[in-house]
């Protein structure tokens, strides 16, 4: 199973992160001292979702709005219809691993 690890340093809060695991663009946040991982791929427009808003445990596409909860890929609003997918994130200390489902 692919994974990267960082420092929870690096990531800024409320303020999403792309980065690459195996060739797949992932979108990761932190909110607080909680960490999450979901593909980077609008399901409706395929626009990165790492260059949205978050708003709680919501991030909203910068294309057409459509948003998804951070904590399950759960797709909330139109124009979006399919879930997004959802990484795993551990955390050890201060270092956080994003790895790919297997």
């Amino acid at each position: 199973m692919a994974s990267i690890s960082l420092a929870i340093s690096e990531l800024t809060p409320g303020k999403p992160h792309k980065i690459e695991i195996a060739g797949k663009d992932v979108c990761v946040a932190r909110i607080g001292d909680e960490v999450f991982a979901i593909g980077d791929v609008c399901t409706h427009s395929e626009a990165s979702l790492s260059e949205g808003d978050i708003s709680d445990y919501k991030i909203e596409c910068w294309l057409h709005g459509a948003e998804f909860d951070l904590r399950d890929g759960k797709s909330l609003t139109p124009p979006a219809t399919e879930d997004a997918e959802v990484f795993v994130v551990t955390r050890d200390g201060d270092t956080v691993t994003i790895s790919l489902n297997s």
